[in-house]
């Protein structure tokens, strides 16, 4: 048998003893309704002991690429640490720390264990989820808690959140290598690792951004609705990651992420959406969807990777999880990533109506920023966007040094837009292929995702729908359709999406060709 003894320091010669926060015996000594009286339980770091109404959670003499607990010192400093975390958000959970002394060996050094309350199993906000039941009361519980948790935290300095997000993606990818091939894919890896290193390289002045405005701060770094119970005086949020204050320090969205992975992995995805949201009202956190995608695409790829080493130890079941994490990662990796979109075509095929339509009904959920070279024509000489200001082809507005500009100026907003997180629509005729290699640069200045798209539509079709046209920034007529029409520049790369249906169709055709883009190439100097 052992013997549990409160400590809160130990040293190779001496064990300085205290105790443990008193609870009611009955407390203490009786299960939660309707579980065993002992039972035990393994992680991949840890084994809990539940006994009675208490838990002793002890650390394995592991080691991982980001993780040493070989030594006894180091565990004791692991569970310290965790004891100290942890009880900033459930002081009444994390009781102390005791040592479990081996029988027959007097004044031997205890092995140290940390005391917990144990937690109803029903009441998890995981079991809760399986139960069908609606737990967005909870989720606002948890979204308050976890943003006043961030606001009370300092701001962390000299962090450079891009170079750490490009490290922690580069270091999970090197600790994957052993599993390549025997676990996951290397394929797939190498996928996820071209889609994360895309999105970083154009992101910087977003991340920069966050971090300027103080949203770099430690978390929780461990989020997940395992370690969440949802008890009627409100919920008690455990395990908070104690190991490596660099992997618990963060973008505060990025921490609000892992819960939102972990709900859409438990198969509501709708409820880790309100949850982000609920968050971003409480913390006041403003940013961009692809934001989002990408922070759950990394949480999510953290999974896949303990669940490898979870399959190593023996698991049942941590393969087919990993699998399914790195699903669930390469889908919001694809989901984020930020795309240009050029939507040209002559006069009237309908393109300002199809890029109104695919703005408003993406089903992936993208925000788009939707740029008209109509009404930047008009906006740079300081005209209203409606006026009419019609001239013959390549005359007065519409002359050529003006054209330039206007697409000088088009390309440069959406720069901005696209290293800010956003998807852009630029709604021009794109006729000129000077124009077009213009924006090619921009793409891949910012590292965004370029798809050509040219609206069709006969010419008489087109013809008539000038003559009927009652409004819009538009001022081509008959005259300059049919000028254009002779004088518009090959262009080999763009889509052709026909017009004739309804502007939902050409929209979703468009659509289809955005989500269908290439994979990104590797670049010089990529790791």
């Amino acid at each position: 048998m052992t013997t549990a003894q409160t400590t809160t320091q130990t040293t190779a010669q001496t064990t300085a003893q205290t105790t443990v926060p008193a609870r009611p015996p009955r407390e203490a000594q009786v299960p939660p309704p309707g579980e065993p009286y002992a039972d035990i339980v393994e992680t991949h770091t840890s084994v809990l002991v539940f006994v009675g109404g208490l838990v002793y959670k002890g650390k394995k003499p592991v080691t991982f690429p980001f993780l040493d607990l070989s030594t006894q010192a180091a565990r004791l400093e692991n569970c310290l640490r965790e004891l100290e975390l942890n009880r900033r958000f459930s002081p009444d959970v994390y009781l102390g720390l005791s040592e479990i002394l081996p029988m027959f060996l007097p004044g031997a050094i205890g092995e140290p264990v940390l005391v917990m309350r144990r937690m109803p199993r029903i009441r998890r906000l995981s079991a809760l989820l399986a139960a069908g039941q609606d737990v967005r009361p909870w989720l606002a519980d948890i979204a308050r808690q976890l943003a006043a948790l961030h606001a009370r935290e300092l701001p962390a300095e000299g962090y450079d959140l891009a170079r750490t997000m490009g490290e922690l993606w580069r270091e999970g990818r090197e600790q994957l290598v052993p599993f390549d091939a025997v676990v996951l894919p290397r394929a797939d890896l190498d996928a996820v690792a071209a889609l994360a290193r895309e999105y970083l390289a154009g992101r910087r002045d977003l991340l920069d951004r966050r971090e300027s405005a103080g949203y770099v701060r430690p978390g929780h770094g461990d989020l997940l609705s395992e370690d969440i119970f949802c008890l009627d005086d409100g919920p008690r949020l455990l395990d908070c990651l104690e190991f490596d204050e660099r992997l618990r320090t963060g973008d505060t969205l990025l921490d609000a992420a892992f819960l939102a992975m972990d709900l859409e992995a438990h198969g509501d995805p709708s409820a880790g959406r309100w949850f982000l949201d609920r968050y971003r009202r409480d913390a006041g956190c403003d940013a961009p969807a692809s934001l989002d995608h990408h922070y759950i695409a990394y949480r999510a790829f953290v999974r896949a990777k303990v669940e490898c080493l979870r399959h190593r130890q023996g698991a049942a079941g941590a393969l087919a999880a990993a699998s399914d994490m790195l699903g669930l990662c390469r889908r919001h990796l694809d989901a984020g990533r930020v795309r240009l979109l050029l939507l040209g075509g002559l006069p009237a095929t309908g393109k300002s109506t199809v890029a109104r339509t695919l703005v408003d009904n993406d089903p992936v959920g993208r925000q788009w920023l939707l740029l008209s070279s109509d009404a930047v024509r008009k906006e740079l000489a300081g005209l209203p966007a409606e006026a009419s200001y019609a001239a013959p082809y390549r005359r007065g507005l519409y002359r050529p040094s003006w054209t330039d500009l206007t697409y000088d100026e088009l390309l440069r907003r959406a720069q901005v837009a696209l290293r800010q997180g956003l998807n852009v629509v630029i709604d021009a005729s794109w006729s000129r292929a000077r124009h077009r290699q213009q924006a090619h640069r921009a793409a891949s200045a910012a590292s965004a995702t370029l798809t050509e798209v040219r609206c069709e539509a006969p010419l008489d079709v087109c013809a008539e729908r000038i003559r009927t046209r009652r409004d819009g920034a538009s001022d081509a007529d008959v005259g300059v359709l049919a000028a254009m029409s002779a004088d518009y520049d090959h262009w080999p790369q763009a889509h052709a999406v026909q017009t004739t249906a309804t502007p939902e169709a050409a929209a979703r055709a468009a659509l289809t060709l955005v989500s269908a883009a290439p994979l990104p190439e590797e670049k010089a100097g990529d790791e």
